[in-house]
């Protein structure tokens, strides 16, 4: 995937300017776009795990913001704490990649073909 253009950047800022001014002209508030955002739906990316899961984990568990600043011990403590809340609200348990992992497909195959044994 192409990274974006300035034109394409500057055009995103401008859409979100004028939905901020649309938004706020009919009185909403952040508070009612972020209660909207709920009901969208939006398939979960490799991106937005990262920032609505992984890195909030990570300002709670480390008190650090960015995840080129975590410690080997702080991935531990979050990803023990993202697969805790996973399998209790999703049922779902992800290993932690090794730096023997295959591709992400047969990863993903793999994870499927276990879970699919555990349904029986």
């Amino acid at each position: 995937m192409d990274k974006s253009s300035k034109k394409q950047f500057d055009s995103v800022h401008l859409y979100l300017d004028i939905v901020a001014k649309v938004l706020a002209d009919e009185g909403h508030t952040m508070q009612d776009v972020v209660k909207a955002i709920r009901t969208a739906e939006i398939l979960p990316t490799k991106n937005a795990l990262k920032e609505v899961v992984w890195k909030p984990l990570l300002l709670i568990i480390a008190g650090i913001n960015s995840t080129t600043k975590q410690t080997s011990d702080n991935t531990q403590q979050v990803y023990e704490a993202m697969n805790k809340w996973l399998g209790q609200e999703f049922q779902i348990h992800v290993p932690f990649p090794s730096q023997q992992s295959k591709s992400l497909e047969q990863y993903a195959e793999q994870i499927r073909i276990q879970k699919a044994s555990k349904d029986f």
